[in-house]
C-alpha cells in the first residue's frame, strides 16, 4: 500500500487508484493524491490558490458506483472509493472536451494543450471552420442568431487594448472563472470583473463593458497570474507575439523581493534577451502567496529605461 504525505497530520483514509491501494489524509482530493504519486490528471480551471470551479471538466475521472464521471479537482477521497483515472471512459470524455475547446476558443498559447491534444487524439477542426470575429460585448442583450451549421461557433474577438499594462484577448477564454475569483473575494475583492451574458454569449466583462481604465481594476494583475490560456497577458508579451519575439526557450526566471514596501512579496522576473518581459510570483510565498500589487507587477519599466535624460 501507497501512503501519501500531503503535509498534514489527519487521519487517513483508504482508496483504490488505477489498481494500487493508497492511503492519502482524510478531506484529500483525487487530484490531490495523483499529483502526489505523479499520475498526471489533466486540468485547465483548477489552481492551487483557488477553490474548484469545476469549469473546464478536464480533469474528470472515473468512480465506482458513480453514474457519471467526477471532477478529481473537487472530488474528495472516502474510504474503499475505487478510482479510474486512464479508462476508456475518462479518454473519451477528456477528448471531447479538448475537442469543444478547441474549436471555440484559440488555444495556442494555452500550455502542454498541444500535447494533451495528441495523447487523446482530439480533433476540433472535425466541428467545422471557426466562424469570424466579432466584439461579444457589442451584442445585444438576449438576441441570438440560429447557426447554419457551416462554421464552428467561436468566441473569437478582437483583443482588448485599453490600457499600457495588459491585455485582454478574450479570444482565448474558456470561461474557467479564475480570473474572477481572483479579482473578487478569493484574492483582491476589488469585483472589477465578471460574468456577464448567458449560455454560448457569456463572456467575461468590466461592469456595463466599460473599458479598463474606467472600471474598479486596480491593475494587480492577479487575474493575469492564474489565467490558464493567455487570455490576460502582459502588453509586452502580447506585442512580442504578434511580432514573432516570444521564446521562452530563451528566457531566464529570477526571485526576488520586491522592494516597493516593507511587506517583503516575492516577485519572479521574467526576462529575454536581458530584458524583462512579465513579473510572476511564487505560489508558495508565505508572504503574498502568489499575489501582488500594481508596483510589484507592472512597476518595473523603470529598470530598463534606456532614454537618454534630458
Amino acid at each position: 500500500m501507497t501512503a501519501v504525505d500531503l503535509g498534514l497530520p489527519r487521519r487517513l483514509v483508504e482508496f483504490t487508484l488505477d489498481d494500487q491501494l493508497v492511503s492519502v489524509p482524510e478531506g484529500a482530493t483525487i487530484l490531490d493524491a495523483c499529483t502526489a504519486l505523479g499520475i498526471e490528471v489533466p486540468t485547465l480551471c483548477w489552481g492551487d490558490t483557488l477553490r474548484p470551479r469545476n469549469a473546464c471538466r478536464m480533469c474528470m475521472v472515473e468512480v465506482e458506483g458513480s453514474r457519471t464521471l467526477v471532477p478529481a479537482c473537487s472530488r474528495r477521497i472516502t474510504d474503499g472509493m475505487v478510482v479510474r483515472t486512464d479508462s476508456e471512459r475518462t479518454r473519451h470524455s477528456r477528448k471531447l472536451v479538448l475537442e469543444l475547446l478547441g474549436s471555440s476558443a484559440d488555444l495556442s498559447s494555452t500550455p502542454q494543450v498541444a500535447g494533451w491534444m495528441a495523447e487523446y487524439g482530439a480533433d476540433p477542426s472535425r466541428f467545422g471552420p471557426p466562424g469570424p470575429a466579432e466584439d461579444r460585448d457589442e451584442r445585444p442583450p438576449g438576441e441570438h442568431e440560429a447557426p447554419d451549421g457551416s462554421v464552428a461557433a467561436t468566441v473569437h474577438q478582437p483583443a482588448k487594448v485599453d490600457n499600457d499594462l495588459y491585455v485582454r484577448d478574450y479570444g482565448k477564454c474558456i470561461l474557467c472563472y479564475k480570473c474572477v475569483d481572483a479579482c473578487g473575494e478569493q484574492w483582491q475583492n476589488s469585483f472589477a470583473i465578471a460574468v456577464a451574458g448567458r449560455g454560448f454569449d457569456a463572456r467575461i466583462s468590466t461592469e456595463f463593458a466599460a473599458a479598463l481604465p474606467e472600471s474598479a481594476c486596480v491593475y494587480c494583475g492577479n487575474c493575469i497570474e492564474v489565467c490558464p490560456t493567455g487570455a490576460l497577458s502582459f502588453k509586452t508579451e502580447f506585442d512580442m507575439r504578434a511580432e514573432g519575439t516570444w521564446d521562452e526557450s530563451r528566457q531566464q526566471q529570477t526571485t526576488t523581493v520586491c522592494t516597493y514596501c516593507g511587506v517583503g512579496c516575492n516577485v519572479t522576473l521574467h526576462t529575454q534577451d536581458n530584458e524583462i518581459v512579465r513579473v510572476t510570483s511564487p505560489h508558495d510565498s508565505s508572504v503574498g502567496h502568489g499575489n501582488l500589487c500594481i508596483k510589484g507587477r507592472f512597476g518595473w519599466q523603470h529598470v530598463q529605461n534606456r532614454e537618454p535624460r534630458p
